[in-house]
């Protein structure tokens, strides 16, 4: 939600989601999670049930101030797997993993971030399953950030310089499209995420990163 919260500040479109069947909060034990459903169960409500449980437990391991960061960004997780691609969301849900006020109202997106290996397996077989309705393609990038709140800032701002390096490969090729007087394709911009990836890559080597493209 880190980056969720950097990229709607500066005003992209985003949505974020999970990947699991389940939302699991860290617990009293490590055999005993909280877990919660998405797409139902709000930020606030899991806030308020773990303040109630044991406020000094969760406010010394920043689950608290996690989910007060969270109920401020958006409603209630949302899982990948349930969202209804090309259906437009005509309210902003609060990072692929919604979002920055409008949300993504054509309902899909043109590149999808993760931040762990698992997720974007579950990403790419999840599309794969879906037989692409749309034929639309999309960048499937993930950028390994470690689970902690420290490493989530870095993150965050790893992320929003990567889209504002794609941004402005998108700015090149439409400058370069009106300059040439021929309609703006997007193909030229997909074929440079590979050297922005790049690029970024050098400057962000704390941040490994993999990329795929895949279709809607």
């Amino acid at each position: 939600m880190e980056a969720h919260l950097v990229l709607s500040l500066a005003k992209y479109p985003v949505i974020s989601f999970g990947t699991g069947s389940a939302v699991r909060l860290p617990g009293p034990s490590i055999d005993k999670p909280n877990i919660y459903s998405f797409n139902s169960t709000t930020y606030d409500e899991m806030f308020q049930e773990l303040k109630s449980k044991d406020p000094r437990l969760y406010s010394a391991n920043g689950l608290l101030q996690m989910l007060d960061r969270n109920r401020h960004i958006k409603g209630h997780p949302e899982r990948w797997q349930d969202w209804k691609v090309g259906v437009p969301r005509l309210e902003g849900s609060g990072a692929v993993g919604g979002g920055g006020g409008e949300g993504v109202k054509e309902g899909v997106v043109d590149v999808v971030v993760t931040c762990e290996e698992r997720c974007w397996d579950a990403v790419l077989d999840d599309l794969t399953n879906r037989n692409s309705p749309l034929n639309r393609l999309v960048h499937v990038i993930n950028i390994d950030i470690k689970d902690n709140h420290e490493e989530a800032i870095v993150g965050g701002r790893g992320i929003l310089e990567l889209a504002n390096m794609l941004t402005a490969a998108a700015k090149e090729e439409r400058d370069r499209a009106d300059a040439d007087g021929r309609p703006f394709e997007r193909g030229t911009v997909d074929a440079r995420v590979p050297e922005v990836l790049g690029k970024w890559q050098e400057k962000w080597t704390n941040l490994p990163a993999l990329w795929s493209v895949t279709y809607f």
